[in-house]
């Protein structure tokens, strides 16, 4: 599903730019071609093969929009080549782009079915923005890093992900103007997770969030009538959250 993006920044004089899907065009077959002119396309399907399905990620909207993400645009030019690597990367300015597995895993645990609205807390390299778009319906995603912001914007931009909505600033707080949310994700570790993300979900929506500190847990929160239900699903190490999220464990709040 791609289309082309927009991109706010947070201020008074800030506007949000949204396309309906009627607006939406798909890339031409030129456009495919060029991007895997390279020879990226099997690395790309190795990839999905060996790193994500054989490890038990089954949901086919994941591993569709896993092949069809060109993973290596992404990545900064002088490591292209590590691309579809089982590990993650560094993006610039302390972020790194996560290891693929742990991107599948994380956009299966959303439990998505096609056409929802979701949020994305730590847009970095755009990659599961990019991912997200390929199944949702439209994709918000906030940076803190200004120049990450920008950069995710020009690949997602040049990909033609029209559906997904980039804006630069603190996601602690989420996108409340937005909100509800089908589903929530965080690709940057809270030590607690932050409330107004809860409270920005639909009932029955999932977050997806790594926790912690020194010790990181992601997990899967399911909104319900009565409150929330909390599964654990692995250990994993993120950069931690910065901003307001920072400045609460700074002030032991």
């Amino acid at each position: 599903m791609r289309r082309f993006p927009t991109i706010i920044l947070i201020g008074a004089a800030a506007a949000l730019a949204c396309c309906s899907a009627s607006c939406a065009t798909s890339a031409d077959d030129s456009t495919e071609s060029a991007v895997d002119a390279d020879g990226y396309a099997p690395r790309r399907e190795a990839m999905v093969e060996r790193q994500i399905r054989e490890r038990g990620v089954e949901d086919p909207l994941v591993l569709e929009a896993m092949l069809a993400v060109p993973r290596h645009l992404f990545v900064p030019e002088e490591i292209r080549g590590y691309a579809y690597y089982d590990q993650p990367l560094p993006i610039g300015y302390e972020q790194t782009i996560s290891q693929p597995y742990i991107v599948a895993l994380m956009t299966e645990l959303m439990e998505l079915e096609g056409g929802e609205t979701v949020l994305e807390i730590g847009t970095g390299s755009g990659y599961q923005a990019a991912v997200l778009g390929e199944i949702a319906a439209t994709v918000y995603t906030i940076e803190i890093v200004e120049p990450l912001a920008e950069r995710a914007l020009a690949v997602l931009e040049s990909l033609g992900y029209e559906n997904v909505h980039v804006r630069f600033g603190d996601g602690y707080r989420g996108w409340p103007e937005r909100a509800p949310f089908d589903a929530v994700i965080v690709t940057a570790a809270p030590e607690e997770v932050p409330e107004p993300l809860v409270e920005q979900l639909a009932v029955g929506g999932k977050l997806v969030i790594p926790v912690g500190g020194a010790y990181q847990e992601l997990v899967q929160i399911t909104k319900t009538e009565d409150g929330t239900t909390v599964r654990e699903i692995i250990p994993v190490r993120f950069v931690p959250m910065t901003g307001e999220a920072q400045e609460k464990v700074r002030a032991g709040e």
